[in-house]
């Protein structure tokens, strides 16, 4: 498996001209790209259309180079947000097949997997758990990895906006972006063996932050129903250029998590992109000092966190153009949460 990786700037949520030059210049042959995950610039809550503008105006694009089929296989990841230094990009990932003469190395690879819909009541359960485990476990199968190298697991899920809550146990629209990015990011857990499923219950889900995943990324949106799911790892047989690893932050200022995520790939001169979760520490501290996010009614918490933890990143890579994303329930520890460096 050859994988390539290209981080591409964007001045608007529509904007392609970085992706259309790199097309043009024959550097991506778009028939191979198979994920795009985007920071844009909305508020990242239920009512950011920047992530849906964003999709449907690469989903149209695509079609248009290849076919309306495949634009649909393609793994869309918008994460909205870009607050404080955050700076709105693409990263896009081209899979294309070996030839039987490449030089075998140990490299990325990725695999990928689409999950059916799921009903409003489904949202937030042990059942959307079991059906992202399983589709975890099919993009691992994927990508001919095990799951101990497996370093990343971006996830794209739904929300619920108030005209499906009827069908929810869950009160209102905001919290279902928790409990879909949670119960997500449990299914990861499941998938790699990080947590015991027989043992897990409804009332786990957003209250048990003792159960986690290490390298799961959860992100929810109101662009879709189902979960779009991408697994990164290293296989000794790629002939891909690039590597990936990751580290664990415990709180929204560890840096030595960062700088030991960026140490992991070997190459830390040659840094493509860093992908991060973020949030505000449920206990309402960090480092034994009070924190406020978590009582502010202006601005959300999780818009805070990403500005917090996106300054921490940009400030050791020395660039703001890094993933951050917004609330980790069950990723990572709490407070804390996954971070992932490709190089």
């Amino acid at each position: 498996m050859n994988v390539n990786v290209f981080k591409i700037p964007q001045r608007s949520p529509d904007d392609l001209t970085g992706l259309e030059t790199l097309i043009q210049q024959g550097t991506i042959d778009p028939a191979t790209i198979v994920a795009i995950m985007g920071k844009t610039e909305g508020n990242g809550c239920v009512n950011d259309f920047t992530r849906g503008f964003a999709v449907q105006t690469l989903k149209f694009y695509l079609q248009a180079k290849t076919s309306i089929e495949q634009a649909k296989t393609v793994i869309y990841v918008m994460s909205g947000g870009t607050e404080g230094v955050l700076s709105p990009h693409l990263t896009v990932f081209t899979r294309e097949n070996d030839s039987a003469e490449g030089d075998r190395r140990w490299g990325l690879v990725l695999g990928v997997h689409h999950t059916r819909n799921f009903l409003p009541n489904e949202i937030g359960t042990l059942t959307m758990i079991h059906v992202v485990a399983a589709g975890v476990k099919t993009a691992i199968a994927q990508a001919g990895l095990t799951p101990e190298h497996v370093h990343f697991v971006q996830i794209k899920c739904p929300l619920m906006t108030a005209d499906r809550l009827d069908n929810s146990p869950i009160p209102d629209s905001y919290k279902s972006m928790a409990y879909s990015r949670a119960a997500s990011a449990l299914g990861v857990a499941v998938a790699l063996g990080e947590i015991d499923p027989e043992h897990l219950t409804d009332a786990d889900i957003c209250h048990n932050y003792a159960l986690y995943s290490s390298v799961a990324s959860t992100s929810a949106g109101v662009e879709l129903q189902n979960c779009e799911i991408l697994v990164l790892g290293n296989a000794r047989d790629s002939t891909s250029d690039f590597v990936i690893g990751h580290g664990v932050m415990q709180h929204a200022l560890d840096i030595d998590a960062v700088k030991q995520a960026i140490a992991s790939t070997g190459s830390p001169d040659r840094i493509i992109n860093v992908f991060a979760k973020a949030e505000a520490d449920p206990s309402g501290k960090i480092l034994d000092r009070r924190h406020t996010m978590l009582d502010d009614s202006d601005i959300s918490h999780t818009r805070m966190a990403r500005a917090v933890v996106g300054a921490v990143v940009a400030s050791v890579v020395q660039d703001p153009m890094v993933y951050v994303s917004g609330g980790s329930e069950h990723q990572g520890p709490a407070g804390g949460g996954p971070i992932a460096v490709i190089a």
